[in-house]
């Protein structure tokens, strides 16, 4: 029994580096927010979304990207309709897009993101924007990528919000999410030089890097990681750009929570498993601290499911001592959990309120609530994904509905 105590506490000391060092990290996060000059060069843009059966939403997306305060001769909007059976195209071009069509099959939003830019790229566009279907956009998004392209940027990253945080405590939650991840992970990298998270949307790269990478060449069904890792090689930076806005329809079930999270658990651990070799050998080359931190951000993943070894080992030291040790385990844990679940919602009101300004909305009460239960959802989800991948892309329904009251400016 006292084996097993001492194999369990070894392995929660060594996952517990890994949390020390993203704990470090987050103190960045209390510096002042960083804000680039406005820019004495403007750009031009293509702005690219993948569409698949996205009828419903296409239209407010496009007409977002046309009321950006930016000059309307310097960027274009593309759709990429792929395997669609609805009338996404029809709808995008009734809107004013123009349409990108795919001469090879499309598996994942990578393949179609690798085949529009073969194209695009002789076009004569200075940077890419990439979104997904359902976003909405701040208005002055480009003007604000733009200044940070001025500044330096070759690849940066906008904050992501979520457009119906009111419809249900799992997209409130979901947004309490986004928040708790700008301010400790990308606020805090962009206040010490390192990369933001370059997730699947909000974000845009220079024609330089991608002329670099040979195009956007992807694999894996989590394309945003991947290319996050190809930049890493590159020694590239993710500049963090906090104004530049996107709004995010997302999901209002828990059941369909579950199932895109659980695609961007095994997507990420694709990538760790397909990356992080050539990651840790790149830590001896110039801009070194970019591979170093996005490898640490890889085996983050592993480490939270090799999180429930400590634990199972405790408790089964705890049965081995029988009826007295399964209830010290019993008081132990309950105090732990209950300590865990006070602490995160009270983390989710002052992101709330961090956000939000007037008050807590009605609305996001139960999404406070219910936090500690969606972050703790995310161990199994790791769990599931190290013993069985995710190979295919499972389409994520949008309606459209239930939006907050957006900004426009």
């Amino acid at each position: 029994m006292e084996e097993l105590l001492w194999i369990a506490v070894s392995i929660g000391v060594l996952l517990k580096l890994i949390s020390l060092y993203f704990g470090g990290i987050a103190c960045f996060a209390f510096k002042k927010e960083i804000q680039y000059p406005s820019a004495k060069k403007m750009r031009r843009f293509a702005v690219i979304t993948a569409a698949r059966n996205e009828e419903a939403v296409i239209g407010g997306f496009i007409e977002s990207v046309q009321k950006q305060t930016y000059p309307v001769e310097l960027f274009d909007v593309f759709v990429i309709p792929n395997n669609c059976t609805d009338n996404t195209e029809q709808k995008a071009s009734a809107c004013g897009a123009e349409t990108i069509h795919c001469p090879f099959p499309v598996k994942c939003k990578g393949d179609a993101l690798h085949q529009a830019l073969m194209q695009l790229n002789k076009k004569g566009y200075d940077a890419f924007c990439v979104f997904d279907s359902d976003n909405t956009l701040k208005s002055d998004f480009l003007l604000k990528m733009n200044d940070a392209f001025d500044a330096g940027a070759k690849v940066a990253k906008g904050r992501q919000l979520a457009s119906n945080s009111h419809a249900s405590w799992v997209s409130g939650c979901y947004n309490i999410y986004f928040n708790l991840f700008h301010l400790f992970f990308n606020k805090a990298r962009g206040a010490c030089g390192l990369s933001a998270k370059l997730v699947g949307t909000g974000f845009a790269v220079h024609k330089d890097v991608l002329e670099s990478l040979g195009g956007w060449n992807t694999t894996t069904i989590a394309e945003d990681a991947e290319f996050s890792a190809q930049c890493a090689l590159l020694g590239e930076r993710v500049w963090w750009v906090p104004d530049a806005i996107t709004y995010d329809e997302q999901p209002t079930s828990f059941r369909v929570s579950l199932l895109q999270r659980r695609r961007w658990c095994s997507g990420i651990m694709q990538v760790g498993k397909l990356h992080l070799k050539h990651l840790i050998k790149r830590l001896h080359q110039p801009n070194w601290a970019y591979a170093a931190d996005f490898s640490m951000f890889l085996m983050s993943a592993f480490a939270q499911a090799f999180s429930v070894i400590p634990l199972s080992l405790t408790l089964l030291a705890a049965i081995l001592d029988g009826r007295e040790g399964i209830l010290n385990f019993i008081q132990v844990m309950g105090l732990y959990f209950l300590l865990y679940y006070v602490i995160m919602c009270i983390l989710a009101a002052l992101l709330t309120l961090h956000q939000e300004k007037g008050g807590i909305p009605k609305e996001m009460r139960s999404a406070i609530f219910m936090f500690p239960i969606f972050m703790a959802s995310w161990i199994p989800l790791q769990v599931a994904s190290l013993f069985k991948e995710t190979r295919s892309w499972t389409e994520i329904q949008h309606n459209g509905k239930n939006k907050n009251t957006i900004p426009t400016a």
